[in-house]
């Protein structure tokens, strides 16, 4: 008797496989020393946390048959993609427009103090599931037209081909919600160090994995915002 066997998943002919990595932790805020800024956008580095977690990612992909490797214009993804690209020999490519959500008036770490004080805009902001409650915050569909235009470069330039991208919390969060037709922020809150794996095939989105940390498990994580 013929046996339909249950298959494993198996990338789609000309589709591509991206890794969506979080950068590692980023320092400290503190009121008397915030972030410096580049174009407009907090630009801190990674902690020792940090740096251990991005070591933990370039042990954990080292074997992965990663063709290319993404940053954005800010540094913490930069020093989190350097163990990585230096395992595999692959100069990490710049792609702004995966850089994090622009929080207007709350940048520079901001955003982490009013947070923390359940500032009103703050409660607001996640109840309504909008960044640009904070005033000159970016709006949703200023993210999805340049983050739609990100993705639809790095595919293709990689058919049949598995990348890293390493990019920010908020970033990952906005590309899980519009692959799963989620509410915006459900899935907010990746670990720093973590990653999260999609497929894009067309114009389509699969969702493979969400916020893998198991390469962290012994040494913590942080969650927070940006």
């Amino acid at each position: 008797m013929k046996e339909y066997r249950q298959s494993r998943f198996t990338r789609p002919p000309g589709a591509t496989e991206i890794l969506l990595v979080r950068h590692g932790e980023s320092r400290a805020h503190t009121p008397d020393e915030p972030f410096p800024l580049v174009d407009g956008h907090g630009d801190p580095e990674l902690s020792d946390l940090g740096h251990e977690q991005a070591l933990r990612v370039g042990e954990r992909l080292k074997s992965e048959p990663i063709d290319a490797i993404y940053v954005t214009s800010l540094r913490r993804t930069v020093e989190t993609a350097a163990p990585l690209a230096g395992h595999l020999g692959i100069e990490p490519v710049v792609e702004r427009d995966l850089r994090e959500v622009h929080l207007g008036e709350w940048e520079g770490g901001l955003l982490r103090i009013k947070v923390h004080e359940n500032d009103p805009i703050a409660l607001k902001m996640r109840e309504e599931e909008r960044w640009d409650v904070i005033p000159g915050a970016e709006s949703h569909d200023s993210i999805q037209r340049r983050v739609k235009g990100a993705l639809a470069r790095i595919v293709k330039a990689h058919p049949d081909q598995m990348v890293a991208a390493f990019v920010h919390g908020g970033i990952v969060a906005h590309i899980l919600a519009q692959a799963a037709q989620s509410r915006p922020f459900a899935f907010n809150g990746a670990d720093n160090g973590s990653i999260s794996h999609i497929v894009v095939v067309q114009d389509r989105i699969i969702v493979r994995r969400f916020n893998d940390s198991a390469h962290l498990a012994d040494i913590g994580t942080d969650n927070a915002m940006t």
